[in-house]
């Protein structure tokens, strides 16, 4: 049988699966695409991750949650010798990424549309380059602390499958989770906060393209945070 995915009332870090009916095209173009692009988790993972993809890559980064896409697509075309693993579990998102992905393509890119962790108990030791994490969701209520992404249990996750010197970033503008997440590296060991003064965070990323859900963070009065750790 078939792996059960999660639903709402089980899935631990991320919240609904879909929002508004996808119009025509749009499910169209995500019923052609995905197939061909999501990675099959039902197979080892290959010991070279290169391989994954349709051109050759000299390095491999990963994507947790990326929304509507803009970043990835856009690192996806800014570095075409890197291949890049894009996780979005949002049918929303992903039928939106899919379009701007059928009008400008990136060769260079996979998908997986279900719960990151799975992904990461698939990979190899040692074969990722860096880790983005861009405005997951704060999980602000005490209670629902435990769904937050970053914890003990994915740092391990990360510590495992980040090369040396690869780079994990994270971005948020809640402070509280930027707090939890630097005192969560910090206890954990295997990551070193690259920030020496206030302006290293308060600086988005070289090439950051921004993202409209950053633009609305901004809008209402929130300021992003631009955390950079080096994998130990």
């Amino acid at each position: 049988m078939a792996e059960q995915r999660r639903t709402r009332s089980t899935e631990a870090f991320f919240g609904r699966r879909r929002g508004k009916t996808l119009r025509p095209a749009q499910a169209q173009i995500a019923a052609e695409l995905l197939p061909r692009l999501r990675l099959d988790l039902s197979r080892p993972a290959p010991a070279d991750l290169s391989s994954l993809f349709a051109v050759p890559v000299s390095a491999v980064r990963l994507e947790i949650g990326f929304g509507g896409g803009e970043h990835l697509h856009h690192e996806a075309g800014r570095f075409p010798a890197a291949g890049f693993i894009g996780v979005e579990p949002f049918v929303n998102g992903m039928a939106k990424f899919l379009s701007r992905l059928h009008e400008e393509p990136r060769p260079n890119l996979r998908l997986y549309d279900d719960d990151a962790t799975r992904l990461l108990d698939w990979l190899p030791d040692g074969s990722l380059d860096g880790i983005d994490l861009f405005y997951p969701d704060p999980w602000p209520k005490k209670r629902h602390f435990k769904r937050r992404f970053v914890n003990p249990a994915n740092l391990d996750r990360f510590a495992r499958v980040m090369k040396g010197g690869g780079r994990f970033r994270f971005a948020s503008d809640i402070d509280s989770y930027v707090d939890w997440t630097l005192l969560a590296c910090e206890a954990h060991g295997a990551f070193a906060w690259q920030a020496r003064s206030a302006l290293d965070w308060r600086t988005p990323y070289e090439g950051w393209p921004g993202t409209r859900y950053e633009a609305k963070a901004i809008r209402e009065g929130r300021t992003p945070a631009y955390l950079t750790f080096l994998r130990k």
